[in-house]
């Protein structure tokens, strides 16, 4: 019985190690300002949902070494810019991309509506490109290529993700930090039903809000409108949204698409008839759930082509 215990808290251990918690900053968290707000975490209709997060971290879900691909992902959990559905659009999407040999980095991001943000709008993208970098600064250490770092929005999260994809750089030369050193490019960008626009008529209202504040400036909205900023350096993409998303128009995703034809990058979009909006996996809905099938397909056939 006791060789049974012992061998069965290896197997955890070992399992437990390919999990790794980290966080954003070691030191002081840019953007931030101490408050009496704490991180709330709580389990609603079947979903993990956390708010008024006070340390952004990731966690990093690894396959075994045997599988990896060498390619990653960090993942966006969408929820409005207001929570974050965290299992459900992140640790869940982190284990299916591990099924796949895929490393998976979720990031649990700062969100603007906490009042520990100094200028609210910027603690999400920081927060984002900061995965990315820490992504690339250990590489190596995970079993990931450089060059092969992606990312995966849903929802306000896919709206996170698509601005860390326009509003990059090259890194930050010569600062004290290697890590801000290091280029906040995803390599691809995966965009689930995404926030893309915030100017009317297509706009998600909720998200604006939440982001931008009761009533933001036209350059604001013009800044987070990510259609008007793609250009031949925007990563390669591939959009998915249901036809009947009445939360998300669809017309977001297709902007989107428009504009990165028009910019010759490389893209690809997949539209379901049906699924309405935030169905994650989509597991046990028929066709839509092959949506992930469509992912792999496209990543496995970036080759060459990932800059």
């Amino acid at each position: 019985m006791f060789r049974i215990l012992l061998a069965s808290f290896i197997f955890l251990g070992i399992i437990k190690a390919q999990e790794i918690n980290m966080k954003l900053w070691e030191t002081a968290i840019p953007n931030y300002q101490k408050t009496d707000e704490v991180e709330l975490s709580e389990y609603v209709d079947g979903i993990t949902k956390i708010s008024y997060v006070q340390e952004p971290d990731i966690t990093v879900y690894l396959p075994s070494k045997a599988n990896s691909t060498g390619d990653a992902v960090v993942i966006c959990p969408g929820g409005g810019y207001k929570i974050l559905a965290y299992d459900w659009e992140g640790s869940d999407i982190a284990k299916f991309f591990n099924s796949k040999g895929i490393a998976a980095i979720v990031l649990k991001y700062r969100l603007p509506v906490s009042k520990s943000n100094i200028i609210p709008d910027k603690s999400p993208l920081m927060d984002a490109q900061r995965a990315i970098r820490l992504t690339r600064f250990h590489a190596e250490e995970w079993g990931i290529e450089q060059n092969k770092i992606g990312i995966i929005g849903f929802s306000a999260g896919g709206h996170l993700a698509s601005t860390a994809g326009t509003h990059f750089d090259l890194g930050v030369i010569n600062s004290s930090d290697p890590i801000e050193e290091l280029s906040s490019r995803p390599d691809f960008m995966i965009l689930v039903y995404p926030v893309i626009s915030f100017i009317q008529p297509y706009s998600h209202s909720g998200s604006v809000k939440n982001l931008l504040g009761e009533n933001p400036s036209e350059e604001l909205l013009k800044y987070y409108s990510n259609e008007l900023h793609v250009t031949n350096q925007t990563p390669p993409t591939i959009l998915i949204h249901s036809q009947d998303d009445t939360t998300v128009p669809i017309e977001n995703s297709l902007s989107f698409y428009k504009a990165l034809c028009e910019n010759n990058v490389k893209a690809e979009m997949h539209t379901y008839t049906y699924g309405g909006h935030g169905f994650s996996l989509a597991i046990g809905k028929g066709y839509l759930s092959t949506w992930t099938e469509r992912v792999m397909d496209w990543i496995n056939n970036l080759g060459t082509e990932k800059k």
